[in-house]
């Protein structure tokens, strides 16, 4: 029967998802995260190098080879029941796993290509870029594509990296144009490229949408917390929510080292002018110069929840995205204040740098 829904190869295997029943390509030289994505399959996944587990499936039968060491960031219940990484594993034979894809996206996924039309620095080191879409596309704001270009790296889609939307489709049900603010990874194959050499015109391809961060239904007062290029999913989320015209509370902390590394500040304010109930912007800067007359919050985000949002932080839902190491700290505070973990919703922005780092 398996050989009746596509064409088979000697070298191809079968790969089978549960409980959703989808029967897919795969192979040994191909990734099984890789193999579902490239068939329009909403795999759950973030980072894809093995260090966020957001991909992590339970291996039912067949044998995989794993690419690295994934005791690291499963639990040892989880290496007992068989769990392995997508991202890490390749087919050596058919295979059959468990993760649930049914509810992971709204929307289709859709493959296409797109034309750069604005490259705009919003600081020293990130960049919106702006995508005319060959084929319109539907997203929740939120969430992410997969992005690459040819040529760049290792020449195809393997080297794709992860950018979240950063506007709001609004009311439409789909969009021609995306953007996206993306950060220079120094060493960075595509960022190098993007922030060097691209300009108006050039062709990108991805696919997507992917991602489970978008706003949940409630009445609850929101605390929003982003970090450098992981404001792009959290002013989406709030611009969509303002198209909606939502009511509910929003405190949106926004951490970074310097003033330098503001940005979007217009929109914001924009954002808080027309919101429908309580709005706060609470930045705050890590490192910023002690005589350079910065009069807002300094230090880390974490230390300023209790002072901002005072003895109702567990009330509210919590949004994050940005780096690891902020949003670990933040969490922590969250859970100790009461914050239920369904209550919960964040997006680590991982890079290669910091699986390096683990």
């Amino acid at each position: 029967m398996l050989s009746r829904l596509f064409q088979r190869s000697s070298s191809d295997h079968v790969l089978e998802i549960a409980p959703s029943g989808k029967i897919l390509k795969t192979n040994a030289k191909t990734t099984i995260l890789q193999a579902a994505l490239d068939q329009a399959i909403a795999f759950p996944h973030n980072c894809r190098v093995g260090g966020c587990a957001t991909c992590k499936c339970k291996l039912l039968s067949g044998r995989v080879r794993e690419m690295t060491d994934k005791s690291y960031v499963l639990s040892a219940a989880e290496l007992k029941q068989g769990y392995i990484l997508a991202c890490q594993s390749v087919a050596l034979t058919d295979v059959r796993i468990e993760v649930d894809i049914a509810t992971r996206s709204a929307h289709p996924v859709v493959h296409t290509s797109g034309v750069i039309t604005a490259l705009e620095p919003m600081t020293h080191d990130i960049l919106r870029v702006e995508c005319r879409l060959k084929d319109a596309a539907a997203y929740t704001a939120g969430q992410f594509a997969e992005v690459y270009v040819k040529g760049v790296g290792a020449g195809d889609s393997r080297e794709s990296r992860n950018y979240s939307f950063s506007a709001a489709p609004g009311v439409r049900d789909k969009v021609d144009t995306v953007e996206f603010f993306i950060r220079h990874v120094p060493g960075g194959a595509f960022t190098d490229w993007l922030f060097k050499h691209a300009k108006l015109g050039d062709e990108i391809e991805g696919h997507g949408p992917y991602g489970d961060f978008w706003l949940r239904p409630g009445t609850a007062p929101i605390v929003a917390v982003a970090g450098g290029s992981g404001l792009a999913p959290v002013i989406a989320m709030l611009e969509q929510a303002r198209a909606e015209r939502i009511t509910r509370d929003v405190t949106l902390f926004f951490g970074a080292r310097s003033q330098r590394d503001l940005y979007c500040l217009s929109r914001i304010e924009q954002l808080s002018n027309q919101w429908m109930a309580r709005f706060e912007f609470v930045p705050v800067l890590s490192d910023e110069p002690a005589n350079s007359g910065w009069t807002g919050l300094r230090g880390f985000i974490p230390q300023h929840f209790a002072s901002v949002v005072g003895a109702r932080l567990a009330e509210h839902h919590a949004y994050l995205c940005g780096p690891p190491p902020m949003i670990d700290a933040c969490l922590k505070v969250f859970t100790d204040s009461g914050i239920a973990a369904e209550n919960t919703h964040f997006d680590k922005f991982l890079d290669r740098s910091h699986v390096v780092a683990m």
